[in-house]
């Protein structure tokens, strides 16, 4: 046994003035009890207990022993208590990927929720538009677009489906024609987002009479960043393609136009995903409970959290 099973063997006997009660506190045989006190007595060299037929009571060295240890027992039994709630009380560091045009989302509304309930939780928050392998990169859960999703991972739903638009400047219009049907983009100046991992760049995914179609322009410029692609569309260089969050406002005050919006389908919804091994930690179960709150009351909807 280790000092600290003798010392437990002590104090039941010591509170319970019997070998018999002790070994039934501690769930233990009789004659382990006895056999634990007795190598105490032997390490230190003195009788703690005095044992007769009837009753057993503390020499004066046991009671000694009793009023020092009482106070530093409870003090471990506090240290340990105070383990099982670290265990169980969410905390420690989360780290979390989402793409750049949605990363407000995560600013505004979900890390300060979190902040508030968990403040021993910390947050790191990289904004990364390509496909991010969260094991490899040592990520905790991501943000994404659900068909950008892994099929192993657990994703839980966050908005509802989110809208696209081909735009440009009016002056780049003015000088190129406006397209009519998604395949006179080939003749067009086109702007298209690259993948930083893989440098793919995802093909325009439209409708048309034929019904679906994944276009593929040759590329006049192209950019990890929408943000980017977008300022170069407001100067006129090109078409772009991008999430309505990215240019409403350029939309409504004239320096972006749309085409083609009948062609232009939605896309799936943002999603969280984690790996499913990890959504038993208390962390993560904290982040999931915020996530599917904020999702409930609409806040993470692009369309409305501008």
């Amino acid at each position: 046994m280790s000092s600290l099973d003798l010392i437990r063997l002590f104090l039941a006997v010591a509170a319970d003035r019997s070998f018999t009660q002790a070994a039934r506190r501690l769930n233990i045989a009789p004659t382990a009890v006895s056999k634990g006190v007795r190598a105490l007595e032997k390490k230190h060299g003195v009788p703690l207990f005095v044992r007769t037929t009837r009753s057993v009571s503390l020499t004066d060295a046991g009671a000694g022993l009793l009023a020092a240890l009482k106070p530093a027992v409870g003090q471990i039994d506090e240290a340990f208590d105070e383990l099982s709630r670290f265990q169980s009380r969410p905390s420690g560091h989360l780290r979390v990927t989402a793409p750049r045009a949605f990363g407000f989302l995560v600013a505004r509304f979900l890390v300060p929720r979190m902040r508030a309930a968990y403040p021993d939780i910390t947050f790191d928050l990289s904004l990364d538009d390509g496909l991010v392998d969260l094991v490899t990169a040592g990520y905790d859960a991501g943000i994404r677009l659900g068909q950008a999703i892994a099929q192993d991972m657990v994703a839980i739903k966050l908005s509802r489906p989110l809208s696209w638009s081909l735009v440009s400047a009016p002056g780049y219009f003015e000088r190129a024609g406006l397209p009519q049907r998604p395949r006179d983009l080939l003749g067009h100046q086109t702007l298209r987002y690259r993948f930083s991992t893989s440098s793919r760049l995802p093909p325009w995914r439209l409708s048309g009479d034929d019904g679906e179609l994944l276009l593929d322009t040759d590329a006049a410029l192209t950019a990890n960043d929408t943000q980017m692609l977008a300022e170069w569309a407001r100067q006129g260089m090109g078409i772009a393609y991008l999430p309505d969050v990215e240019i409403d406002e350029d939309v409504k005050r004239g320096r972006l136009l749309r085409v083609l919006t009948e062609c232009v389908p939605e896309t799936s919804g943002l999603f969280l995903y984690f790996p499913m091994r990890t959504q038993n930690q208390p962390k993560m179960r904290a982040l999931i409970e915020q996530v599917s709150r904020l999702a409930e009351e609409g806040a993470l909807d692009v369309s409305c959290a501008r």
